[in-house]
C-alpha cells in the first residue's frame, strides 16, 4: 500500500485512476525530468533516478487501474478458477501468488493472519478464491511463458 500511495503522490492522483490523465501527467513528468535536459552531471544523475521512478510508477499505476482490471477480467477469472496455486510468497502486506498456468499476481493489503489461514487451509485454492483473489487490490506481474 505504501508503494501505491507513493506513486499516486508522484502523479498527483486522488481517488480512482483515470488512464488518460495518468498518461498526460506521465508525459509531462518525463519531459520535465529527462536526463538530457541537464548539463550538470549531478543533476543529470538525479534526473535519471527520478525518471526511472516515474516510468516504474506509471507502469505500476496502469496495472492496478480499474480500466486495466476490467479489460483483463475474463483472463483473470479463468486463471483463478481453472489454475491451481503453484507457489506463493508473503512479505509485509503483499502476497504474491503464481498459478499453474504461469501467471503471477500480487495482492495488496493481505495481512499475516490471513496469509497464515491461507497456507494452513485444507484447500489454498478454494480459500484464495473465497477470501483473497476477489477481495484485495491486485495486479498481474508476470505472464505465463509461451512454449513453442
Amino acid at each position: 500500500m505504501k508503494r501505491i500511495n507513493e506513486y499516486k503522490k508522484l502523479f498527483k492522483v486522488e481517488g480512482e485512476l483515470d488512464l488518460k490523465k495518468l498518461k498526460t501527467t506521465y508525459r509531462n513528468l518525463v519531459k520535465e525530468w529527462h536526463p538530457d535536459k541537464f548539463q550538470d552531471e549531478e543533476k543529470k544523475e538525479e534526473a535519471g533516478i527520478i525518471s526511472h521512478k516515474i516510468i516504474d510508477g506509471y507502469h505500476f499505476l496502469v496495472s492496478i487501474a480499474p480500466k486495466t482490471k476490467e479489460d483483463n477480467l475474463e483472463e483473470y477469472t479463468t486463471t483463478i478458477t481453472d489454475s491451481q496455486v503453484a507457489d506463493y510468497h508473503h512479505k509485509s502486506m503483499l502476497l504474491e501468488v503464481t498459478f499453474t498456468n504461469g501467471d503471477t499476481y500480487e495482492y495488496f493489503g493481505v495481512n499475516r493472519k490471513l496469509f497464515l489461514k491461507f497456507i494452513n487451509s485444507k484447500s489454498i485454492n478454494n480459500f484464495g478464491r473465497r477470501n483473497i483473489f476477489n477481495s484485495f487490490l491486485y495486479r498481474k506481474t508476470k505472464k505465463a511463458s509461451v512454449m513453442a
